[in-house]
């Protein structure tokens, strides 16, 4: 197996629709990173604007992340992998989230990816985040296949446009050139929202990074910018508010391998 660069740079769109009670659809560019999270030195190395733990164009800080200190990020993912029943036994641990860009960070959903000794993947922790600086991680065994497809209850409060109920449905493909990620919400046996992220990998070079902020100069707080846009046009197209409740104490939920009978595709409109 080859092994991958500390560092990666991902680019690529997120694609968000509402089923109900009316359509509602919007497309956006992203770039993500790819880091190895025993090998942040490397990964500081790698450009002369990207930073680790510290201020540059582009940054990670690892107190963004996990147990949220500055310490190693490993014992909090292991810790997470191993309550879910997943040994990765050494293996590597990848990180993708999306990049602090100057003074601010925003990552919706952030993916760490937990291989074996001989690299294939076993587990996967989904960390999603609020916009009211809450999280919660979502755990999941991944038996060898070319996607991974798995349920939970949804359990975290991430839009006031949606309750707390129903269940998501994740599909995840990684190859060493693509990322693909589908998180399908189904309730009462409808789908009512998926979100996708299509992106493909690229060298994490510093002529790569200045690329990225001359085409993108605000794309990290353009995330929670177009949250709350899309929120607003939620809002003034008559989509019910709720309230933001208490959150639970338990800040981990197990996903288990998608059943026969819920093998249904996403469906996604091809109109804008």
């Amino acid at each position: 197996m080859t092994e991958q660069p500390a560092l990666q740079l991902l680019k690529g769109h997120t694609v968000h629709q509402r089923s109900e009670p009316f359509t509602h659809r919007f497309k956006y560019d992203l770039a993500l990173i790819d880091l190895d999270i025993d090998k942040l030195d490397a990964a500081d190395r790698q450009s002369v604007v990207f930073n680790v733990d510290g201020t540059g164009l582009f940054s990670f800080n690892r107190r963004d992340h996990g147990a949220r200190q500055d310490a190693p990020l490993r014992p909090w993912a292991e810790q997470n992998f191993q309550n879910a029943g997943i040994e990765l036994e050494g293996g590597t641990i990848r990180l993708i989230t999306f990049p602090r860009h100057a003074f601010y960070k925003f990552a919706p959903i952030s993916l760490w990816l937990g291989h074996g000794p001989d690299g294939t993947l076993r587990g996967i922790l989904y960390e999603v985040n609020n916009t009211f600086g809450e999280s919660h991680t979502y755990v999941a065994a991944t038996p060898d296949a070319p996607a991974h497809k798995h349920d939970t209850d949804k359990v975290f409060h991430v839009s006031p446009f949606f309750d707390i109920s129903g269940t998501y449905e994740f599909t995840l493909k990684r190859t060493a050139e693509h990322l693909s990620l589908i998180v399908a919400t189904r309730k009462n046996g409808q789908q009512s929202h998926v979100a996708t992220i299509s992106a493909r990998a690229e060298p994490a070079t510093t002529a790569a990074f200045v690329k990225l902020a001359l085409a993108r100069p605000l794309s990290s707080i353009g995330v929670t910018v177009a949250i709350h846009w899309q929120a607003l046009k939620l809002w003034l197209k008559g989509a019910k508010y709720h309230s933001k409740p208490k959150q639970s104490s338990v800040r981990t939920t197990i996903a288990t391998p998608r059943s026969a009978a819920r093998k249904t595709a996403p469906k996604m409109e091809t109109t804008a």
